[in-house]
């Protein structure tokens, strides 16, 4: 992946604390849900109904792989964020409205590309940079509360980065 933005120093970064919902081995657990965009792996953090799931169906329609729903392991490492299916997880995906779905195949794990945070809309057209910091470490980190176009939006990104703002 190309990358994720230009010169210049960082923001200052969001914590994940944020989203933290316990730790174990050193791995910090998250109310999130996970796909692979290839080697790039999304994120989504938001609140219960903020769309999570429903966000991570559109991506899956675009060709992203399901890393887990609902809950997601990351795993701070030297080299960069890991974010891991969690031994327990079902093959599932849930459809509001529709019911669980098999998630087809599954990647078990993939290197943290992009973050997103569905509990916050973006106002700006163009927006400034913003990282969450995991670590000593930053990740892209996109605003995207009721943002239409979003899922294909994170695919281009995951695929050939973004333009320094």
């Amino acid at each position: 992946m190309p990358p994720a933005h230009g010169p210049g120093p960082d923001p200052a970064p969001e914590p994940v604390s944020r989203w933290v919902t316990g730790e174990e081995d050193g791995a910090l657990w998250l109310k999130a849900t996970a796909v692979a965009v290839n080697a790039a792996g999304i994120l989504i953090l938001g609140a219960s109904g903020s769309g999570k799931s429903s966000l991570a169906l559109a991506l899956m329609a675009h060709g992203a792989t399901l890393v887990s729903d609902d809950a997601v392991r990351l795993r701070p490492l030297p080299g960069g964020a890991l974010l891991e299916r969690p031994d327990t997880s079902p093959d599932l995906i849930e459809a509001r409205g529709v019911g669980l779905l098999q998630g087809g195949p599954v990647t078990r794990s993939v290197a943290l590309a992009i973050a997103v945070d569905l509990d916050r809309p973006e106002t700006a057209r163009l927006p400034p940079r913003r990282v969450l910091g995991i670590g000593d470490r930053t990740y892209p980190l996109i605003l995207g509360g009721q943002a239409p176009f979003l899922a294909a939006s994170l695919v281009i990104m995951a695929r050939h980065g973004r333009a320094a703002p």
